[in-house]
């Protein structure tokens, strides 16, 4: 495992959905919205972690069916806990090698996940194989380049101000290609044609220091990996840069915003 894998820890789902399950959630309607699929359809989600863009389908997409996967049995099970719904499977599975046969789904998505897929031209491909001809697919992924999440900028930030080290970790080293540009190539040498792509973005509200604080210490995601990962006083040092630095309303709560990218396109 690499020095910057091993702080993607994506077990637990109770604990990804203090740290971005929340935030998931609210950008996963104003993707479907912009998505644009009719009703009746049968959906692949790909890299459904705890389910946020699953229920977003269920609610607001009028699915004929939605077979949800991702690597992390964990956040399969907080899916399946969450969402009882008797059209939708959640299972088990791996982006680069889908258990469906070609041809199979008209609708096939993934949320904020493509990032971490280490074969992400596999992954778009075999999405492009498993799509019936005209077949949808879209995803999305937060734009870390542009610091388009700004909670997580404001956390590396004071992180490299401590630790210079702690900047090869952040996302925005890592994931250089999130950008609408190099998006849309990746979606276009997969295969697909008509491929668009589009800003969502959503408020996210800390109710104040605390509520901001408390989920880089499970230990879920790659900035709380980090964090857990320090020393206490330097953990304390990080706390003590941060509660500083962040912007407070009057009521203490801090207001921040995060911007995706999304794109969409269909099969050939």
């Amino acid at each position: 495992m690499s020095d910057q894998s091993r702080h993607d820890a994506w077990a637990e789902g109770e604990n990804y959905d203090a740290y971005m399950g929340r935030w998931s959630r609210q950008i996963a309607p104003g993707f479907l919205d912009w998505f644009d699929a009719p009703p009746g359809l049968d959906w692949l989600e790909v890299g459904c972690g705890t389910g946020a863009l699953s229920g977003a389908i269920l609610a607001k997409a009028a699915p004929r069916s939605l077979q949800a996967i991702d690597p992390s049995a964990g956040f399969v099970a907080r899916a399946r806990e969450t969402h009882a719904d008797a059209r939708a499977d959640f299972t088990v599975g791996d982006a680069r090698a889908l258990a469906l046969p070609d041809a199979s789904r008209d609708v096939i998505v993934s949320g904020l996940v493509l990032n971490f897929v280490p074969d992400r031209p596999g992954a778009l491909a075999e999405m492009a194989r498993v799509a019936r001809p005209e077949g949808r697919i879209g995803f999305y992924v937060w734009d870390y380049p542009g610091g388009g999440v700004e909670f997580m900028r404001a956390f590396w930030t004071a992180a490299a101000a401590l630790d210079p080290e702690a900047r090869t970790l952040s996302e925005d080293v890592r994931f250089p290609f999130c950008t609408p540009e190099a998006l849309a190539s990746l979606a276009r040498e997969a295969g697909l044609a008509a491929v668009e792509s589009a800003e969502i973005t959503v408020s996210t509200v800390f109710r104040d220091f605390e509520d901001f604080w408390t989920p880089f210490t499970l230990g879920t995601g790659p900035a709380p990996g980090y964090c857990v990962g320090l020393a206490p006083a330097a953990r304390a040092r990080l706390r003590e840069r941060l509660e500083a630095d962040l912007p407070r309303q009057a009521d203490g709560s801090i207001h921040l915003a995060a911007r995706a990218w999304a794109i969409r396109g269909r099969a050939s």
